[in-house]
């Protein structure tokens, strides 16, 4: 029983405890309630506020917008009423301007109008000048007609006869003029041009000192005694076919006493053999084995000569940078001869003057030295090399990398090509000197009978001419012309072609003077 009361109790009191609990929940809920309701409202009278100051500040910001967009607008009215003003002044300008044109142009029109009324004139007035000149031209044709039909009667000469007859009238006419004109200037160029290159030349060649040395084909041994002739010759004359075959000379053993004559045109066979020679006599022992010996030796003697020459000479000729092969080729100039002048000799002369020149013309020393000591080395390998002396000179220029001056001196110096600088004139000029001055040369009387006879072989193959002589030793060819056929005019003109034909078709030292006589004799006989 107690038991039961002490449940419902326990009952009774779990349900007060609920529902105290259920009734503090209920008040705590309608509190918070109340608050709530008067936290919206707090919140409500702050969002009202808010939304009246938005408000107001809206206004604000609407009315200042309204102004400045009020400014802005009136601000682009102006602009645009400035512009438009502007866009008004400027078409009136054009305006302006255009009617000024069209004023211009209505003026330029009526000036046009003018000048073609004017031109109009002036046609209409020309034409009746040129009917007037047609007139007055088949007027003068019908006189000239006529007179030509009484010139023709009277002369008894067609037109075409009497024109060809005026030709020749006024060609001779114009020849005697031109030949008068070309004896003029050649008389006023040769008064001052040879007084002046003789000046030069003298100062020049008086400067210049140069050894001669004539050259001949043979060469003389001479011998301690003739019997060393037999011993020379040899047993069945092996010594001296032994000697022949190893330098390729001729000896020639004959009565002269006490010496053996060597012959050859080629100078350092010669010298080899010459040198040889005097050895085999020194040492006495003449016999084939020997003989080769001692040719090899004197060929080795002679190279070297033949090497110092050339350097002896560069240097003589203050020419210090030559190529070597080109030295060595300039020594060998040493053993060879042109018309009995030796040719090294030759070209150290013609270095020399030729540089002497140069200086005295203000022209390049060192070129026209170069050239001049140059312009003859193809002679030195002329029997072994086809071609002529200046081609082969030319090559060995281009081939050991001389300057296209120094090779242009080589090519002109006999006129093959035209000149091309006054060093290259002063290379044949310095040649013709050293060539033609008294005995810098010798010829063969075969040679020089055949130089003078295509002397007067040339001159006699012009026209008109009745003689001709080659004097002074071919220095000058005088000819006697026809003067019924060959008028004083004509021989000016006849001179300079024969001087021509010479320098084109014959070979000779120096200078060669053409003279034309031309001579008219009038005999008649007293009765």
């Amino acid at each position: 029983m107690a038991t039961n009361i002490l449940c419902v109790s326990s009952l009774a009191s779990i349900f007060i405890g609920i529902g105290c609990a259920i009734a503090g929940i209920i008040l705590g809920s309608g509190l918070l309630y109340l608050l709530f309701l008067k936290k919206i409202g707090k919140t409500k009278a702050n969002a009202t506020k808010i939304l009246e100051e938005a408000y107001a500040e809206a206004k604000t910001v609407k009315k200042e917008a309204i102004l400045e967009a009020k400014e802005e607008l009136h601000a682009l009215r102006n602009d645009f009423d400035k512009e438009v003003k502007d866009r008004r002044n400027e078409l009136q300008r054009s305006e302006e301007r255009v009617n000024q044109k069209e004023e211009y142009l209505e003026k330029k029109e009526l000036l046009l109008d003018k000048k073609q009324e004017q031109i109009e004139n002036t046609k209409e007035a020309l034409e009746i000048k040129e009917n007037e000149i047609e007139d007055l031209k088949n007027e003068q044709n019908k006189l000239i007609i006529s007179m030509r039909e009484e010139l023709e009667k009277v002369s008894r000469m067609t037109k075409e006869e009497a024109k060809q007859s005026l030709i020749k009238s006024m060609i001779e006419e114009a020849q005697k003029d031109a030949a008068k004109t070309v004896k003029e200037i050649e008389e006023n160029a040769k008064n001052d041009a040879t007084k002046k290159a003789q000046e030069i030349i003298a100062s020049a060649i008086q400067k210049c000192a140069t050894d001669m040395t004539s050259e001949l084909t043979v060469t003389t041994v001479t011998l301690p005694n003739d019997e060393l002739k037999g011993r020379i010759i040899g047993r069945e004359g092996r010594n001296i076919r032994a000697l022949e075959a190893a330098t390729g000379v001729d000896l020639i053993v004959d009565d002269t006493p006490e010496a053996i004559t060597v012959s050859c045109f080629d100078p350092i066979r010669r010298e080899v053999a010459r040198v040889a020679l005097e050895k085999l006599i020194l040492d006495g022992r003449i016999h084939p084995t020997r003989i080769e010996e001692l040719v090899t030796k004197a060929q080795k003697d002679i190279d070297q000569k033949i090497k110092e020459a050339g350097e002896n000479t560069a240097s003589d000729a203050g020419i210090y940078n030559l190529h070597p092969e080109l030295i060595k080729v300039l020594g060998r100039l040493k053993y060879r001869s042109s018309y009995g002048q030796n040719c090294l000799q030759h070209s150290l002369e013609t270095s020399y003057i030729a540089g002497l020149l140069a200086a005295e013309l203000g022209a390049d020393e060192k070129v026209a030295r170069r050239g001049g000591l140059l312009h003859d080395i193809g002679k030195a390998l002329d029997h072994e090399i086809e071609g002529t002396h200046v081609t082969i000179g030319v090559d060995l220029a281009k081939k050991y990398k001389e300057s296209p001056a120094v090779i242009h001196c080589i090519e002109a110096h006999h006129f093959n090509v035209e000149f091309q600088s006054i060093e290259a004139i002063l290379v044949q000029v310095a040649d013709a000197i050293s060539s033609s001055r008294p005995g810098a040369r010798r010829e063969t009387i075969e040679a020089y009978v055949k130089r003078l006879e295509k002397l007067e072989e040339i001159a006699n193959s012009f026209k008109g001419v009745e003689k001709s002589y080659a004097v002074q030793a071919g220095r000058e060819v005088r000819i006697i012309v026809k003067p019924e056929e060959i008028s004083d005019e004509v021989a000016v003109f006849m001179a300079k072609d024969i001087a021509k034909k010479i320098e084109d078709e014959l070979e000779y030292p120096g200078q060669i003077k053409v003279n034309v006589i031309r001579e008219c004799r009038f005999v008649e006989t007293a009765k």
